[in-house]
């Protein structure tokens, strides 16, 4: 059972990573599906996109639940049915779920590909990383607020909502390994606690609403 990775964030919140090496066939034998999940299943085409929704579901039975104690709104945000914040992320091979009693939570994995330096205008101020020289360093930072900004997009789940102009994720150093965020909409301010870590590639942040 490929767990990846258990991360206590505090005393009410853990963070749950899968990477995918099973069959579709050995993911979905232990695994009871809702009817609406089902159809949502076998609408998709994507063999990953199958498998990571049923590794997810893993994840699920490794905090306590199962896809009966799982909902979406209408803006596809999920919840939980006993009222504890969850977020869900998936990205190839890997997948996780992060799991609150008391805190609101996001989460987001994202490959590390230098891709993102042609989009990178679209979401953050990209004169702000002109003194960062290195091609690799830069793909490493500007991954790090993607996945930050969607952890909060995540939790905020407000229709009009943009990544540049509403969402603020203060500046880090790869050594401090997490940050603060400030999303500014319609007047209203509130603030996150962001973390990062890396692994095989891969950039995984969390947030969790602190105000």
């Amino acid at each position: 059972m490929p767990l990846y990775k258990t991360i206590t964030v505090n005393n009410t919140t853990k963070l749950y990573i899968w990477k995918i090496e099973e069959s579709e066939a050995e993911l979905a034998k232990p695994i009871a599906l809702t009817d609406h999940c089902q159809n949502r299943l076998n609408g998709m085409k994507s063999d990953m996109h199958r498998k990571g929704f049923l590794s997810i579901r893993h994840l699920l039975k490794q905090a306590g639940y199962t896809d009966f104690d799982l909902r979406y709104d209408e803006v596809g945000k999920p919840h939980l049915k006993d009222g504890n914040f969850i977020s869900i992320t998936h990205s190839h091979h890997f997948t996780g779920i992060i799991v609150s009693k008391t805190d609101e939570v996001g989460v987001d994995i994202e490959m590390q590909r230098d891709k993102i330096l042609k989009i990178a205008h679209k979401f953050t101020p990209i004169e702000e990383y002109k003194t960062i020289a290195n091609v690799s360093a830069l793909t490493q930072k500007l991954t790090i607020v993607w996945g930050a900004k969607e952890s909060l997009y995540k939790i905020y789940a407000q229709k009009g909502l943009s990544f540049l102009h509403h969402i603020n994720v203060k500046d880090f150093t790869f050594a401090d390994e997490q940050t603060t965020a400030e999303i500014l909409y319609q007047g209203a301010s509130s603030f996150y606690k962001v973390v990062f870590l890396e692994f095989e590639g891969f950039t995984c942040v969390y947030a969790l609403k602190t105000t």
